[in-house]
């Protein structure tokens, strides 16, 4: 793995002068956003935003969801985010998509202990001044509603032990749940916010099918 090495003599308010650039008019230069973020480390990112705050009375973060999209946006994230903050701003991102992207929550949902996903909880109320709890609901309705809201709000068991004979049975709940995209099932909604990660993951690789996809690697 490459050694990030990083600019001792970089200027915070340089770099942000240099991001401000990068987002301003038609598109956004990425190349420019990578020679900054991704050749300075942790400390220097932190000096960034707090002089880019200064500078132009405006979160860099806020300023970049609203120029960034796809993996180029995750990766951003990754470099000037701590865990729990990069996955409250993707939270929101997918919540404010046209069509919310409910596999990035549920990924989010499943991946965490509880205590790191109230972390993601507590960072997207500081960031957003509202509720993850209180966004999905107005940005969703129905049976995503219901099991969304419930995978955020749950307080899962922590423990690492696995019933091989839970997980069989279980797959076929989860399995029959989403091939009729019937997202209301109190029995789905029971397994996916209260089951232990190490028991979650082998319920779903109970599944190899085609079908089952968007749950390989969401609790690995």
């Amino acid at each position: 793995m490459a050694t990030l090495i990083a600019m001792d003599n970089a200027s915070p308010i340089e770099d942000a002068e240099i991001l401000h650039k990068a987002c301003k008019g038609w598109g956004t230069d990425e190349k420019l956003i990578i020679n900054i973020l991704g050749h300075r480390n942790a400390t220097q990112r932190k000096q960034i935003r707090e002089a880019y705050e200064r500078l132009y009375e405006e979160d860099l973060i806020k300023r970049l969801e609203s120029e960034l999209s796809g993996d180029f946006e995750r990766a951003v994230y990754r470099w000037i985010l701590d865990p729990v903050d990069r996955d409250a701003v993707l939270a929101h991102v997918a919540i404010k998509k046209s069509e919310v992207d409910f596999k990035v929550l549920i990924e989010i949902s499943c991946i965490y202990s509880p205590e790191e996903l109230l972390g993601v909880r507590r960072a997207y109320q500081n960031r957003y001044k509202h509720s993850l709890e209180e966004d999905l609901a107005s940005h969703t309705s129905g049976d995503l509603r219901k099991l969304l809201v419930a995978l955020v709000s749950g307080y899962r068991y922590n423990g690492v032990e696995v019933n091989a004979r839970l997980a069989d049975s279980e797959a076929d709940i989860v399995h029959k749940a989403i091939k009729d995209n019937c997202f209301n099932n109190d029995e789905l909604i029971r397994i996916l916010t209260t089951r232990s990660k190490p028991q979650l993951n082998a319920t779903f690789n109970r599944y190899r099918r085609p079908q089952n996809f968007y749950f390989q690697g969401f609790v690995g």
